[in-house]
């Protein structure tokens, strides 16, 4: 059974930091492609980034050069480091997880959500 258990979200001050953790269990970790979404109140999920499996990774405008997706092999654990938080990175947080298996074909899996709130 696959689970993305995500933690890290909390409640910071306007350019402060969090790091969100993402617990990948029943998939192998580093074939897949891992990345960050966010869904705002009244808003579409959104991408935030991701993290292919050679280690490429890509980013939102709004987020690059503040925001660092990192992952780790060993412990099948994806992170993202947020620094000068704004206001408007308030949200709900996802952990994504897609990739391809020859027994099973394509997967997308989904965490449960971290919330995230920026305000002073």
């Amino acid at each position: 059974q696959v689970q993305l258990v995500e933690s890290g979200g909390g409640l910071v001050q306007p350019g402060g930091s969090l790091r969100l953790s993402c617990a990948a269990s029943g998939i192998i970790f580093r074939f897949s492609v891992m990345g960050w979404y966010r869904q705002a109140p009244g808003k579409q999920r959104e991408l935030v980034t991701t993290i292919a499996t050679g280690g490429s990774t890509n980013y939102a405008d709004s987020v690059r050069g503040r925001f660092t997706i990192s992952g780790d092999n060993a412990k099948n654990t994806v992170y993202l480091q947020m620094n000068s938080l704004k206001p408007e990175d308030t949200a709900v947080y996802y952990c994504n997880a897609k990739g391809f298996t020859m027994t099973t074909g394509p997967y997308d899996y989904w965490g449960q959500g971290t919330q995230v709130t920026v305000a002073s």
